[in-house]
């Protein structure tokens, strides 16, 4: 056999075992799908520390034969992102971002105005209303109660719930999470606008009391107690978050608090990001049910973005027009970007408002809102 030839065999058996023939249409639609995620990570800024890398995942897996998310089977080892994903699969990595979030959190507001805490409550509503929709469009509960979570606008904690409860959906229901915390600043004003008025925006508020270290880390821990006891499947989510927080407000562990809220949370939110991306394979994700969920989670969102404003508006009028309703829209956990828009919408009506210390405080009790949200739909149909 000649030299040329051989040469012919060889690139002959190279492109008969590589993923050239192996191309299918849905891998074309998904590694497009996953470039215009990427667009939107860079070129748009929308919540490019995860939304970057779960793109990538999805791009990377949707190349045919890759084989990065394949189990062990028959004595050969498993793709790399298989047992990175173990990592969601055992409930590792959300509450390792919710370490990080915590020790990044500052519960002051929230502590100094405790009645913030009716405004997280009210912004969970769209994830029922969207639990319910989904439950009308013929999704299972378990399904229903993962698509409605996203109204929390929540990302780690819809993972969390996702992969319990509707781990064939993680994939789509992290992209929409994600996606949907990135375009906060667009979908919430118009809500706000709609269901307030010029009186109402304009409203400032009174500056509120200095907190202590103590009552910052006693509300840590009886965060913790109460809601680990009373809804035990979310203590991991709870404890992590609080934990993180008393790194924080301790003041005696600055490097454990450094290292949760940086090298960690970013370690981890590279693999997160990676794995649940790696999820959306073409078969799984270029279904009809996909594009019903990624509706659900935007009315879940816009519904929760209604139930905070409306709660806030009510309050407004217990305290004879001493809130202002916009904090209401902060009662969704998209931590601070949420609160940051109330800031934005409120000093465009009146230059000389500031929402921001006022917003933070429904902003980090919808954060505990979203996670007990989560606790209850798990503890009804996670059996």
């Amino acid at each position: 056999m000649s030299i040329f030839t051989e040469f012919i065999k060889a690139i002959s058996d190279i492109l008969a075992t590589s993923g050239y023939p192996a191309i299918a249409p849905g891998n074309v639609i998904m590694v497009c799908i996953s470039f215009l995620l990427i667009y939107l990570a860079i070129n748009k800024g929308f919540e490019p520390l995860l939304l970057l890398p779960i793109a990538f995942g999805m791009f990377v897996v949707n190349l045919p034969l890759t084989g990065l998310m394949n189990p062990p089977e028959g004595g050969v080892m498993g793709g790399l992102f298989y047992y990175l994903f173990q990592g969601v699969q055992f409930e590792i990595f959300p509450p390792l971002i919710f370490l990080g979030v915590g020790a990044m959190t500052d519960f002051g507001p929230l502590i100094a105005r405790p009645s913030a805490l009716l405004l997280g409550a009210g912004a969970q509503f769209g994830v029922y209303f969207a639990f319910v929709c989904a439950l009308l469009l013929g999704f299972t509960p378990q399904e229903a109660a993962s698509i409605g979570i996203i109204g929390g606008a929540d990302g780690p904690t819809s993972i969390f719930l996702a992969s319990k409860l509707a781990p064939h959906l993680l994939g789509p229901i992290a992209v929409a999470a994600y996606s949907y915390m990135a375009l906060v600043p667009l979908i919430q004003p118009p809500i706000m606008k709609l269901m307030t008025t010029k009186k109402e925006r304009m409203i400032k508020m009174e500056q509120m009391r200095e907190v202590s270290k103590f009552e910052r880390i006693a509300f840590a821990l009886s965060v913790t107690i109460i809601v680990a006891l009373l809804l035990p499947p979310i203590a991991s989510l709870v404890a992590m978050l609080m934990l993180g927080n008393v790194f924080k407000e301790s003041g005696v562990v600055q490097r454990l608090s450094s290292t949760a809220e940086n090298e960690l949370i970013n370690i981890v939110t590279i693999f997160l990001g990676l794995t649940v991306g790696a999820t959306a394979s073409a078969d799984i994700f270029l279904r009809p049910d996909t594009l019903k969920l990624i509706a659900l989670g935007l009315v879940a969102f816009a519904f929760s973005t209604f139930g905070g404003l409306l709660i806030a508006k009510i309050m407004n009028l217990a305290y004879r027009g001493k809130v202002n309703p916009l904090i209401g829209s902060a009662g969704v956990s998209a931590v601070p970007m949420a609160a940051r828009v109330s800031q934005v919408v409120g000093q465009k009506e009146n230059p000389a408002n500031y929402l921001l210390m006022h917003a933070m405080g429904p902003n980090v009790a919808g954060v505990i809102g979203t996670a007990c949200a989560a606790g209850v739909l798990l503890t009804m149909f996670g059996h």
